[in-house]
């Protein structure tokens, strides 16, 4: 079972804790059950017989025994929280680092939306069960054993109606907590459901506008929450029927206890005090079959959660770690592919396939083809966003996958096809990949990637507030960004997965011309849309259907391949191939 496998290896190092809170809830609660045997030591000794002094004697025991009481429950659930909310941070820290360790691959197969879900709701929901488990579920039985023994010391003839009374009050909400697991279940589905609807529509709220389709997305998401608002007031309901319940099991099972004990007194079996006495444990031991049964129906909850959890958990990235990483390149700025090909799993045709080319320092080499062709993919092979499924990707003469991650994130700069920018500032986003980077480097790193210009103009310069995803400044502008922050870095391979296509014509003329003389020493890969962007590398590779059908410099691909002349024709017209 998940929870079970999740609760033993993130309670593992609160044992100690544990163990300290079952000790404090054993004494309050032994502390509590006393109390009502005090009480009716008062009434029948001391204010039946009128003795005033035994009941204040025995009144400043029971408000010593009240204190006991309190300091205990509370240092048990001091500590009880101590290690709910450690276990909660525990598994999300967990989480988290499984998260990021996963390939686009992984990502893809979860979605951020239940991702999201999964490290925020779903660990909530088992951390409140850990909770409970230590402020209730461990005084309910110490609560349920402790108070049949006081209670049959004071009167073993009531107890007919004791072990009649806690059957019916678990016959009765039984079925309830029956009925409440499949609620639960779909509960966690809906809110997956709903977030990812409304990551979507915040996302994408640009295109919602553009197209008119505020009452249809409006629609989706009222179905969404619709569905969820039912399936929790289903749960609700129910949950709302659980104290009704227990309130007339109590008040049911406390009245036979005065018929019956009225009839004992009357025949002189038994005192007023144990009568009292008697029905004070009652309250408690059936309160502690409702809080277990509550317990019960808190389980299959957390049991959804955990399953989750535990899949993400034990989801090995396909893109690993080797056991013992390359920490020294063997050639400095070299990238080499070796009859690379990919396919994605279930896929009928493979994305990539016998592609093969050097770039050396110095080298710069571009990449050209049709939507679709698989450009953005080799270019994710380079980074290792996701790894090849056959054939080598070589960085400085070394296989990636035997190259320490770290070395290999810190050789290649890889600006990705959509730009993201962190919410701080220009400044903590450039120095996203060298933190140590000053302030002179990042006006550089500015100036090559034409940002410069209106970094000058924001209020700070770049010290002014970049918000989440860089949505308070323009496409062009994020992608100049994002050239920026691979820039200051420094790397010796530059990866540019069409990292121009925002930019105007005669921007990226300026920035591919500024990059030449910055990357003089670095090899460059460019994957590129415009042929005015690539035109000047040292090799072009014409890439469609995922194979190379063309390669060489411009004019040689515009008199040998008809893929590359059709597209320099679409772009440049029938002139500039002629």
């Amino acid at each position: 079972m998940s929870l079970r496998r999740l609760l033993r290896s993130h309670l593992g190092p609160y044992r100690r804790t544990l163990g300290i809170v079952v000790a404090l809830q054993t004494v309050q609660t032994v502390a509590a059950m006393t109390l009502p045997t005090l009480n009716a030591d008062i009434i029948d000794n001391g204010v039946l017989v009128g003795d005033d002094g035994y009941i204040r004697r025995l009144g400043l025991v029971m408000l010593a025994v009240t204190a006991i009481q309190i300091v205990f429950a509370v240092g048990a659930v001091w500590f009880g929280a101590r290690a709910a909310m450690g276990f909660g941070r525990d598994v999300r820290r967990d989480l988290f680092h499984r998260v990021t360790g996963f390939s686009a691959r992984e990502i893809g197969r979860f979605g951020a939306p239940s991702l999201i879900t999964r490290v925020t709701n779903d660990v909530q929901q088992i951390q409140t069960l850990v909770v409970l488990t230590t402020t209730m579920m461990i005084a309910a039985p110490l609560t349920m054993i402790i108070g049949i023994v006081m209670a049959m010391r004071e009167d073993v003839g009531l107890s007919v109606v004791l072990f009649v009374s806690m059957p019916a009050a678990v016959l009765f909400l039984g079925p309830l907590v029956y009925m409440m697991v499949p609620s639960f279940q779909r509960m966690q589905v809906h809110i997956d459901r709903l977030n990812r609807i409304l990551r979507e529509q915040i996302t994408g709220i640009r295109v919602v506008r553009a197209f008119v389709r505020e009452p249809e997305e409006t629609a989706r998401f009222a179905e969404a929450n619709r569905q969820l608002t039912a399936t929790s007031l289903r749960a609700g309901r129910l949950m709302a029927a659980m104290f009704p319940t227990v309130m007339f099991t109590i008040n049911a099972a406390s009245i036979a206890v005065l018929w019956v004990g009225a009839d004992r007194i009357g025949a002189g079996r038994m005192q007023v005090g144990s009568l009292v006495a008697y029905l004070s444990y009652l309250v408690q031991i059936l309160m502690a079959v409702v809080m277990a049964t509550f317990m019960v129906s808190m389980i299959p909850r957390a049991a959804v959660a955990a399953d989750r959890v535990r899949e993400v958990l034990d989801t090995v990235s396909s893109v690993v770690a080797p056991d013992r990483p390359v920490t020294q390149l063997r050639e400095n700025a070299t990238l080499e592919l070796r009859d690379v090909g990919f396919h994605y799993p279930g896929a009928e045709q493979p994305v990539l396939r016998n592609i093969s080319f050097r770039i050396g320092a110095g080298q710069t080499t571009g990449i050209i083809g049709s939507t679709g062709g698989g450009k953005t993919t080799l270019m994710n092979l380079v980074p290792r966003l996701v790894d090849a499924t056959s054939g080598q990707v070589l960085v400085g003469g070394i296989d990636v996958r035997d190259l320490d991650p770290d070395l290999l994130w810190s050789t290649v700069g890889y600006v990705p096809q959509k730009p993201y920018l962190f919410s701080g500032t220009v400044a903590s986003n450039l120095r996203f990949g060298d933190p140590a980077a000053t302030d002179r480097e990042i006006w550089e790193a500015l100036d090559v990637a034409q940002a410069s210009g209106f970094v000058q103009t924001m209020p700070d310069g770049i010290d002014s507030e970049i918000t989440q995803g860089g949505t308070n400044v323009s496409g062009g502008q994020r992608q100049r960004l994002s050239i920026a922050r691979a820039l200051v870095v420094k790397p010796e391979i530059y990866v540019f997965d069409d990292s121009f296509s925002a930019l105007d014509v005669a921007t990226a003329s300026r920035l591919t011309e500024a990059l030449e003389t910055h990357t003089a020493g670095a090899a460059v890969l460019i994957v590129a849309q415009r042929v005015s962007t690539i035109r000047r590398a040292d090799e072009i590779l014409v890439l469609d259907a995922g194979v190379i059908v063309g390669r060489g410099t411009h004019d040689d691909l515009v008199r040998s391949c008809p893929t590359y002349a059709e597209i320099v024709e679409s772009q440049l017209g029938e002139g500039a191939v002629a």
